[in-house]
């Protein structure tokens, strides 16, 4: 049985009701289309279609946030998951160019465990990897579109997007989001900063001033 946040801790009243008077039309309106996507990836992929993983929420709080699947599982001789980019799909690929693999988190959004604008809920192993100035980013609830994304996405560094982040947390109110949701819609339409150079999505953040001497593999998905 789906848990509802009706108004979660530490949110702006005014903040949750704009989530919640959007994404309430907005899946219904698109019901079809996750529908058609979830039969698609069914027989295009396999089991499963949405892709769960656990993410930190607001003060780090783990939930299990909803994507559609855009990776397979290939693996190499030894068990080990092929890097990113090669086992990401062509219909994975067209999805994360238009965001449509973000659809299924507006059902986070209604259950009360992310907003529609905020800092990007990252991995769970990231938490002891912040500063403490960076850590500030889980002062609010994550976002499926925030500053950093509009401002640069995967193209920036991760310090250049965790110092977005926490401009967010100190300088939010309701106008910025909704300047941020449609600035959000311009990004998809003109497919900018989808991924890092040289990586199917963004490099392993190691911490700051640290090499990450990541190859591209993940566990299990990209941390976008």
């Amino acid at each position: 049985m789906m848990s509802v946040k009706l108004f979660p801790p530490g949110v702006p009243i005014e903040k949750r009701l704009f989530d919640i008077f959007l994404t309430t039309p907005g899946l219904i309106l698109i019901s079809p289309l996750l529908l058609a996507f979830g039969f698609l990836l069914r027989f295009k992929m396999g089991r499963p279609v949405i892709f769960r993983q656990h993410r930190p929420g607001y003060k780090g709080t783990p939930f299990a946030i909803n994507k559609f699947r855009t990776m397979n599982d290939k693996r190499d001789a030894d068990g080990h998951l092929l890097p990113d980019a090669k086992r990401l799909t062509g219909l994975g690929r067209f999805m994360r160019a238009t965001s449509l693999d973000e659809l299924p988190e507006l059902i986070n959004v209604l259950r009360g465990e992310m907003s529609l604008v905020g800092p990007r809920p990252l991995l769970m192993q990231y938490l002891e990897r912040y500063t403490p100035e960076q850590a500030r980013r889980h002062e609010v609830l994550p976002g499926i579109t925030g500053w950093a994304q509009v401002n640069g996405r995967n193209a920036l560094t991760w310090e250049d997007k965790f110092r977005l982040d926490v401009w967010y947390v100190d300088h939010w109110s309701l106008w910025l989001d909704i300047k941020i949701v449609a600035m959000t819609m311009l990004k998809v339409i003109r497919r900018e900063g989808i991924s890092q150079p040289g990586y199917a999505s963004m490099e392993e953040f190691m911490g700051s001033g640290l090499d990450s001497g990541c190859n591209g593999q993940k566990a299990q998905e990209e941390p976008r």
